[in-house]
């Protein structure tokens, strides 16, 4: 998941970079913010170009990139891709590419899946472009675990909606799970930071027999994990800022972030990383 040593221009006080296609990694912040509360966060959502989901995967790899390339100029310690999808498109790419330390969401949640899985029966749903790279596949092709991906593509619709109960997305909800069901997975991935927002029907739904792996907490332990193997955590107490970015419309984000996260986002501001953002 990470670098093998510590980069030479690696800065303690920095802050952590993190990057998301939208609000769904506000999921990987929060947790990251209570793992980690001395540590600073710069996150980025590119909600202007927001979802990646349905996109080819060549504009989700140079969205990603432009992204990490933004919170770098920002001189942060480490980056975190806090995006299944843009996990899957760029990951190899920003490894070549920068000499901070990366981790991301899809390895720590297959391995925890891996670990707990009862009966070798592991779910995952995800978006359309994280099922077409089939990451979650080849992490889990040595684990001996049988797996079975179902594509949600409404569920990111539903957060970035501010929708997370109601008829309708339980109605869209089952449509999507009942071959989990069948199946009989005994435990499922939430394969997207937007889904931990949808935990309460998903959980409903699989449930109380099928454990639900949570690929922004599992991204946040692993990021905890990888700061201190490389001595990067903060030794001060100290009060720590959180800055939040959009390539969007700040008071949009800013307002949805209040509802679906309470007071964890404030602040907001925007930033452009091309001129044109083109249409999903």
């Amino acid at each position: 998941m990470t670098h093998a040593s510590q980069p030479p221009e690696a800065n303690v006080d920095a802050p952590i970079g993190i990057f998301d296609s939208g609000f769904g990694g506000l999921t990987v912040a929060r947790a990251i913010v209570d793992l980690l509360p001395n540590e600073d966060v710069v996150y980025l959502g590119d909600t202007a170009r927001a979802p990646y989901g349905p996109r080819p995967i060549a504009d989700v790899r140079r969205y990603t990139l432009e992204g990490l390339d933004w919170l770098v100029d920002q001189g942060v310690k480490a980056l975190v891709i806090a995006c299944n999808t843009g996990s899957s498109a760029a990951l190899r790419d920003a490894r070549e590419r920068y000499s901070l330390p990366i981790v991301e969401v899809i390895l720590p949640a297959a391995r925890k899946a891996a670990a707990i899985t009862r009966d070798r029966q592991v779910g995952v749903i995800c978006t359309q472009a994280t099922a077409t790279s089939r990451s979650y596949n080849d992490a889990m092709a040595v684990s001996g675990v049988s797996l079975l991906t179902r594509v949600c593509p409404r569920f990111v619709e539903f957060v970035e909606q501010g929708v997370t109960s109601g008829d309708e997305l339980m109605a869209v909800a089952d449509s999507y799970l009942r071959p989990l069901r069948e199946r009989g997975v005994d435990t499922l991935i939430l394969g997207c930071t937007h889904y931990p927002l949808l935990s309460g029907v998903i959980s409903y739904l699989m449930g109380e027999d099928v454990t639900l792996v949570s690929s922004a907490d599992e991204c946040a332990r692993a990021a905890f994990a990888m700061l201190t193997r490389l001595e990067l955590l903060r030794g001060d107490a100290h009060e720590a800022t959180r800055a939040f970015v959009t390539t969007g419309n700040p008071e949009r984000f800013e307002g949805l972030g209040r509802r679906l996260m309470g007071g964890f986002v404030s602040g907001v501001q925007q930033v452009r990383l091309t001129r044109t953002p083109t249409p999903a």
